[in-house]
C-alpha cells in the first residue's frame, strides 16, 4: 500500500447536498425528482451520467489507466414510504407500505400524498383508535397495516370528498423527514438510509474534481431507485467487475459500530462479501486512521445482494456510515459520512485487490 491520503473533504458541500436530498421525497417507485437532483449535481461537477430504463442514474468517472473492468460504487436514493391502498367511507386513507418497516415507527408522522396529476396534500398517519379519551383499548390496539390510516389535512368527510381532490388508489405517500443537522455534527432524519451514502459519494466526486485527480480505473456510481423493495442494482453495466455497495451500517445488539464509525459489513442475509475486497477496505481504514468497525447484519440486504442475485459476475463489498434506529427515526454523525467518503477515496485511488 502507498502512504495515507487523508483528503481534505468539503464538509459543507457534503452536508448541504445531503440536506437537499433529504428534503426531496423519493419513496421507491417515485424517485423522479431525487434522480433529477442527482443528475443536475453530477453535471455541475462536470461528470457524464445516464439514466437506465428503470430510473437508476449512472455517473461515470474516467480512469487514469486504460483497460480492465470498471469499479462500481452504488448507493440508493429511494426510501421507505407508502401508497394509497383504499379510500375509506370516512375519507381517510388506508395505506400499503413501501419497504420494510415496523408500522409503529410511522404512527403520528406527517406525510404527503402525491396524486397522479401532480397535486400534493398533507396528512398524518394515525391508529384507527387514535385517542385514549375515546377508545379504552387505544394503548393495546395493534399497530399493523389494517389498523392504521392517513388523516388528510383537507375538508374531507367522505370517500367522494377525497376523490374530488384527485386522490386515488396507487398514489404515493412520502414521510416528512424531520431533518436536523446539529452544530455538534449529529444528523437526525428519516431516510439517512441511504441518502447519507449518496451524499458521501458526491463528496468523493467533488474532491476528485477540486483536486484534479482521477481514479486508477474507471469508476461508475450507480444511484439506484428500487433498493428498498429488493431490486435496486439488479442490473449493472456489463463492464463493472467489482461493486462496493455504500449503504447505512446497522447498529445495536451484538454489533460493534457506532454512529461515528464507518461500518464494514463482512456478511449479511445474502451471505459473505468478497474476502479480498473486504480485507482491503479494512486495511485502508486502518491506514487512513478512519474510525470503523467490522460487523455482520443477519437481517439486511444491499444493492450488491441484488446485483449478485440478478446474475452479475462481480466481486462485491459493503460499507457505509453507522446509522442508529434504521428504518425508524434515524441518526448518524457527520464523522461517519465523511469517513465513508475518505475510505472510498482511498480505495479508488490506491486499489489493488489480490485474488
Amino acid at each position: 500500500m502507498t502512504e495515507p491520503i487523508r483528503p481534505k473533504l468539503n464538509r459543507d458541500y457534503i452536508l448541504n447536498f445531503l440536506e437537499r436530498l433529504l428534503a426531496t421525497p423519493s419513496p421507491s417507485g417515485y424517485c423522479m425528482a431525487a434522480a433529477q437532483l442527482v443528475r443536475e449535481e453530477a453535471a455541475k461537477l462536470g461528470y457524464a451520467c445516464e439514466t437506465t430504463p428503470k430510473g437508476n442514474v449512472i455517473v461515470t468517472v474516467a480512469g487514469a489507466e486504460a483497460g480492465g473492468g470498471a469499479l462500481g460504487l452504488s448507493a440508493h436514493v429511494d426510501t421507505l414510504g407508502a401508497m394509497v391502498r383504499a379510500i375509506k367511507p370516512s375519507g381517510t386513507i388506508r395505506m400499503t407500505p413501501i419497504g420494510g418497516y415496523a408500522m409503529q415507527t410511522v404512527e403520528g408522522e406527517y406525510c404527503l400524498v402525491h396524486t397522479r396529476d401532480g397535486r400534493t396534500y398533507e396528512g398524518t398517519v394515525l391508529s384507527t383508535k387514535p385517542s385514549v379519551h375515546v377508545y379504552p383499548d387505544a394503548r393495546e390496539w395493534k399497530r399493523d397495516e389494517e389498523n392504521m390510516e392517513i388523516r388528510l389535512d383537507e375538508d374531507v368527510r367522505s370517500k367522494a370528498d377525497a376523490e374530488a381532490l384527485g386522490i386515488g388508489v396507487g398514489d404515493f405517500v412520502s414521510w416528512d423527514p424531520r431533518t436536523r443537522l446539529l452544530p455538534n455534527g449529529w444528523i437526525k432524519s428519516r431516510h439517512l438510509d441511504d441518502k447519507a451514502s449518496v451524499a458521501a459519494l458526491f463528496g468523493l466526486l467533488e474532491w476528485l474534481k477540486r483536486e484534479g485527480r482521477s481514479p486508477k480505473r474507471t469508476v461508475k456510481l450507480v444511484i439506484s431507485t428500487y433498493e428498498e423493495v429488493g431490486h435496486g442494482a439488479s442490473y449493472l453495466p456489463s463492464d463493472i467487475t467489482e461493486l462496493v455497495a455504500v449503504d447505512m451500517g446497522a447498529l445495536g445488539d451484538d454489533l460493534s459500530a457506532t454512529e461515528r464509525d464507518v461500518s464494514i459489513c463482512a456478511k449479511d442475509s445474502s451471505g459473505p462479501y468478497d474476502y479480498a475486497m473486504t480485507s482491503r477496505l479494512i486495511a485502508l481504514a486502518k491506514r487512513e486512521q478512519i474510525s470503523h468497525a467490522v460487523d455482520i447484519y443477519p437481517f439486511y440486504g444491499s444493492d450488491a445482494s441484488a446485483a449478485l442475485r440478478g446474475g452479475s459476475n462481480i466481486r462485491a463489498a459493503l460499507i457505509g456510515p453507522g446509522v442508529h434506529a434504521s428504518h425508524g427515526m434515524e441518526r448518524t454523525h457527520a464523522d461517519a459520512v465523511l469517513g465513508t467518503t475518505a475510505l472510498l477515496l482511498a480505495y479508488v485511488l490506491d486499489e489493488q485487490v489480490d485474488a
